[in-house]
């Protein structure tokens, strides 16, 4: 694993993240997003994403320490992946030096700035976990594991996820956050990969899911029954986010709404990431993270739903406004007009 120092950053509550012990570990890819530029179809910009790493970068901006646990590629690629790693103050005893290549991902974008993607990704580096390269346990700082999208589903290390989870599972000590980020086409057979995010689902004590990720597992349910669905299968909190529709939170038979901020989209690059790591942020900031996990979540009153969900909508409501996976600082947010509610450490 690299050696690197990182380079701290500040966070709200005057401290930096990067020089902290992780309180968040996420498990996931990198993605070299190819990116349009105005400059005509043949002139992309090279930017580093992956819903992953999005959301590490997302929740250490917000103040959270954070580890990324992820394979970085031997190219050039990877190089400047592991630089905005780095940067953003990410823990680095995470990040290992692999032999394979960067995922990439070609993004086009809509009219209305929603962004598609074709990857390139048989060879990369991202889910080529070997044993031993993950941890055999976590420190005992660590409040919560979020795992996520492709490399979730991709082998050979899909399987060595599924394991960390669930002994993580088993030992109930750190809060296990799930956010399957279903994307077609790079996660094999439908059915097989519907299976397997049903399985985690079972298992997370929090999944956040898209309207589109339930379209794909409950295609005979609207959203709201399939995340009534998804709740059934055991996690304490389930989050649905449904682009300018808002977003939904179910939790013991609670259910609470609110709507999108108004925003000028740039793009949708990374909105989702954003609101991920923003949950997370707001979780640990008010003590939800860690042993015990479902006594500490099933505390949420719908007030307390309602202030989550509200952060986390304002902070991807701020990454829409830029270019690609750039999400807001705590101060940012502050600066646009927003309150965002006294730190809590505990």
């Amino acid at each position: 694993m690299t050696t690197q120092n990182t380079q701290d950053i500040q966070d709200p509550a005057g401290e930096r993240a990067g020089g902290r012990d992780p309180r968040l570990v996420v498990i996931g890819e990198n993605v070299m997003d190819l990116l349009p530029t105005g400059h005509g179809a043949d002139v992309l910009r090279a930017a580093p994403g992956g819903g992953p790493a999005n959301t590490a970068v997302a929740a250490a901006r917000l103040g959270t320490p954070t580890r990324l646990l992820a394979r970085i590629g031997a190219d050039g690629f990877g190089a400047l992946i592991r630089e905005r790693l780095l940067g953003e103050g990410l823990d680095p005893a995470g990040l290992l030096a692999a032999e394979e290549p960067t995922a990439l991902a070609l993004a086009t974008l809509g009219p209305d700035g929603s962004a598609r993607y074709d990857f390139r990704m048989d060879d990369a580096a991202d889910w080529r976990w070997r044993p031993g390269e993950l941890p055999g346990e976590l420190e005992p700082g660590v409040r919560a594991v979020h795992a996520a999208s492709i490399a979730l589903f991709r082998e050979p290390g899909a399987t060595m996820i599924e394991a960390l989870l669930r002994r993580e599972h088993g030992r109930g000590r750190v809060t296990l956050t799930l956010d399957p980020n279903i994307r077609q086409g790079v996660i094999g057979d439908p059915a097989d990969a519907r299976a397997l995010a049903l399985r985690h689902a079972a298992q997370a004590h929090l999944v956040k899911a898209s309207d589109e990720d339930l379209a794909f597992l409950y295609p005979d349910l609207s959203p709201v029954r399939a995340a009534r669905a998804v709740a059934a299968l055991g996690p304490t909190l389930v989050v649905v986010t449904m682009g300018g529709d808002g977003a939904l939170a179910l939790s013991h038979g609670k259910e609470v709404s609110v709507a999108a901020p108004r925003a000028e989209v740039a793009d949708t690059v990374g909105a989702g990431d954003s609101f991920m790591g923003a949950l997370l942020n707001w979780l640990d900031r008010h003590g939800l993270l860690g042993e015990d996990p479902r006594a500490r979540l099933a505390g949420l009153d719908e007030a307390a739903l309602e202030d989550l969900l509200g952060f986390a909508v304002s902070v991807a409501a701020v990454t829409v406004t830029r270019e690609g996976a750039d999400p807001p600082t705590m101060e940012e947010l502050a600066g646009r007009g927003g309150e965002p509610e006294e730190l809590v450490e505990r």
